[in-house]
């Protein structure tokens, strides 16, 4: 530890070389969410690290684990699986090759950024868990970000399948995502333009959104929220405008079969010749082993290669192919108006993520944005599945450019919405897209699901909204008339309750349920069970509805688990559902798919704890005046993640009662209002 402490320190006095720490000031609101003010980008990333490491230092340490690919010192076993990875997808090395790509702004972004990481961590060597996750350098911390890319454009989906032996397509129907929406003066009653940013990812770890404000004075002045390692804001608002970003479920990645030489197994077979495997070997490092262990890994034509006992397969994805994602975000972030944000989006960088905008100027649009090959349109590949891994004509080597995407800007509608659906169900049905006039070996979501149907209830034919209304929208908690859930569940509601006497409580309080993901209803209390014991029992099977016979075994599923746990069937969702903080257990509302959605796992006792669903809320409204934006938010449970933090929880209370807090990107009244004002450390002893 002493050796480590001494090349920290010597790391952080050359970054204070550069960047002189009490230029730096960290504002703390009354809820604990840092606003950083400096006179640089960089000075401002590095404040913005060393005010993140404050809140949540061992989650940046996992992040800086996995840009060195040693996650497995820290996590043991489960971390070398994620270091695997990074070796087989050849990430470092595809840094190291297109470094010169990247910026020389951006550049002194990251290197501001790591210099306030590296500098906690000499700061502050006590809380340093995993010791081999310092230093950190920027192609490092480049590696560590387009790692946790590839993970969002399907590789932790995709590479289970292959060593499993089951054959890799496209997601289908999937009920978690987020939700984003944008109005212009065309459907607000205040001839303003509303954005709603709502993403729904894990309460914690390292994809839990993070609230912060940046401002410096080379024109960056951005709230909103990003993952653990951010450089900078993900997704949020800025003086002029602002987007939400959703999954999207197009066809990020393909998967190929290669034709292997029978008379060798390292050659496959390429335009009719026999090519050799390149071959390496990962050399992973796991915790509680004082060896190194080596595995090989293989590289093909068409990308990361794996053999298995079914045959020998390659994955391909754009997400490893480019390492500018992070510079497109900071070109938005930067942007003052919709041409200079749209100029950022065309880098075509960000592989993933729909897009939902609104500025001041009374803009609003929505892309399904993607880093999307240019594939061969011979009907004899199918794109959704396994492709012939032999021939040049499935070796996709090109991109699509932004104007090949699904984009709306300014629909006479008014409004735009997605819920992780279709683009092509974005607004209202007289003005959406038409899907033949897109490529459908993209990929592209054609479905509606349970949000989606909702949304078009509550906005389709409604003329004007306020922005009370607006905010409803996203607070609504009722399913659609029509369900859209991978699973049918119509025939329990049709069930003939009397000629099942045990369960005919339980039968009546659902069939009688309102459809509503309130803490208190008892139909929503039996849906959760439900819901998840179906989802475990038919998964993997293919969509239908459910039969007579599975209605009343799932009943007498929800009866049995009532009785067993909780002595009686009379029961309420927030009695089964909780949402747990420490020691603090409270009724939670919510559940998959619906506008105020909650993910949740067996908690003991027959309850369940939620663990992600509805996170980071954030409502922007742009004035016409063209004054500082009007912005509410509010988190899951608070800034800091130390249970003896003030701000541990507190705005748990405010989550639950849908009250977003109140923010701004005023400098002068964050600093007047502020309950500390800070520097990082000033120098190292």
């Amino acid at each position: 530890m002493k050796k480590l402490l001494i090349l920290l320190i010597i790391i952080s006095q050359q970054s204070f070389a550069q960047i002189n720490p009490s230029n730096i000031t960290i504002a703390r609101d009354s809820f604990g969410i840092p606003h950083i003010f400096a006179p640089t980008d960089p000075e401002v990333a590095y404040g913005l690290a060393w005010a993140h490491a404050e809140d949540d230092f061992e989650t940046l340490q996992l992040v800086a684990l996995s840009g060195k690919a040693k996650v497995g010192t820290g996590l043991g076993k489960k971390g070398a699986e994620a270091d695997y990875v990074i070796n087989l997808l050849r990430i470092r090395k595809t840094v190291e090759e297109q470094w010169s790509t990247l910026s020389p702004d951006f550049i002194a972004l990251i290197n501001g950024y790591i210099a306030g990481l590296n500098a906690y961590a000499s700061a502050h060597p006590k809380e340093v868990k995993y010791k081999k996750a310092f230093p950190l350098n920027d192609k490092e911390y480049i590696t560590a970000v387009v790692f946790s890319i590839s993970l969002f454009c399907g590789v932790d989906d995709a590479l289970p399948q292959i060593l499993g032996g089951k054959v890799a397509t496209l997601p289908g129907f999937n009920p978690q995502g987020s939700n984003s929406f944008a109005m212009n003066s065309t459907k607000t009653t205040t001839g303003e333009s509303f954005l709603a940013i709502n993403a729904h990812q894990p309460n914690t770890g390292p994809v839990a959104f993070y609230e912060a404000h940046v401002q410096s004075e080379q024109g960056w002045n951005m709230l909103g929220g990003l993952f653990p390692g951010g450089c900078l804001i993900f997704h949020g608002t800025n003086e002029n405008l602002g987007w939400a970003h959703t999954n999207n479920y197009q066809d990020k990645l393909d998967i190929y079969q290669l034709e292997m030489n029978p008379a060798n197994k390292n050659q496959y077979k390429f335009d009719g010749q026999w090519i050799n495997l390149e071959e390496d070997k990962a050399k992973l490092h796991v915790k509680g082993i004082p060896i190194t262990i080596g595995k090989k890994i293989y590289w093909s034509k068409y990308g990361a290669t794996l053999k298995t006992g079914k045959g020998v397969f390659a994955i391909r994805l754009p997400a490893t192919l480019d390492i500018k994602a992070l510079e497109e975000w900071y070109r938005m972030n930067k942007a003052k108006n919709f041409t200079e944000f749209y100029k950022a989006v065309s880098m075509m960088s960000l592989p993933m993520f729909n897009i939902m905008y609104a500025d001041r100027y009374d803009t609003i649009f929505y892309i399904s944005n993607g880093k999307m090959p240019r594939r061969n349109s011979d009907p004899a590949y199918n794109w959704k599945s396994t492709l012939p891994g032999n021939t040049s004509a499935t070796l996709w080597t090109e991109f699509k450019k932004i104007d090949e995407l699904p984009q709306y800007i300014n629909p006479s509608s008014g409004y735009l919405f997605n819920t992780n659906h279709s683009p092509f169900l974005a607004t209202d049905p007289n003005v959406n897209l038409d899907r033949i006039k897109f490529d459908k070996n993209d990929g592209w979501e054609t479905y509606h699901n349970n949000r989606s149907k909702r949304v078009t209830e509550l906005l389709y034919n409604t003329g004007k909204i306020d922005y009370n209304t607006f905010k409803r929208t996203k607070f609504d908690q009722q399913l659609p008339t029509q369900l859209q859930y991978t699973y049918g569940i119509d025939s329990m509601f049709n069930l003939n309750a009397a000629e099942y006497p045990v369960l005919k409580d339980v039968i009546n309080n659902f069939q009688s349920w309102d459809k509503k993901a309130t803490a208190n209803s008892k139909g929503a209390a039996i849906f959760i069970l439900l819901y998840y014991h179906l989802a475990e029992k038919l998964k993997g099977t293919p969509s239908r509805k459910i039969t007579k016979a599975e209605a009343v075994e799932t009943f007498q599923y929800v009866y049995d688990h009532m009785m067993k746990n909780f002595g009686k069937t009379d029961l309420v969702l927030g009695d089964v559902q909780k949402l747990v903080r420490g020691d603090d257990v409270r009724p939670a509302w919510g559940f998959p798919d619906v506008l105020t959605p909650t993910f949740s796992e067996p908690y003991g006792n027959g309850m369940r704890k939620v663990t992600g669903g509805d996170a980071y809320i954030c409502f922007v409204r742009y004035p016409k005046d063209g004054s500082l934006p009007i912005i509410e938010s509010v988190n899951t449970f608070g800034a800091s993640m130390h249970p003896d933090s003030p701000h541990f929880k507190d705005q748990m209370t405010r989550f639950q009662a849908q009250q977003p807090k109140r923010m701004t990107l005023d400098k002068a009244e964050v600093l007047r209002t502020a309950k500390r004002s800070y520097h990082p450390i000033k120098q190292i002893n």
